[in-house]
């Protein structure tokens, strides 16, 4: 067994100083900036998974009526 102290445990939305200290350096401290791609990269985020559900759901629809199930 490890003596070494494992790290806690975070919430799944917990954001760090640290971490809005580097997403402020990739906007070069520009706030405007760091929030405008914090929100572009959201809406890629919603978008993506926005289509994936879609094809997901057809790819579904396929499979179900491929086996006879109805649909």
């Amino acid at each position: 067994m490890s003596s070494e102290p494992q790290p806690a445990e975070r919430a799944p939305f917990d954001v760090s100083d640290t971490e809005i200290e580097e997403a402020l350096a990739a906007c070069d401290g520009d706030p405007r900036a760091t929030i405008r791609a914090l929100l572009v990269g959201q809406a890629y985020l919603e978008h993506e998974m926005s289509r994936l559900q879609a094809d997901a759901s057809s790819g579904f629809r396929r499979r179900r009526h491929a086996l006879g199930d109805g649909a």
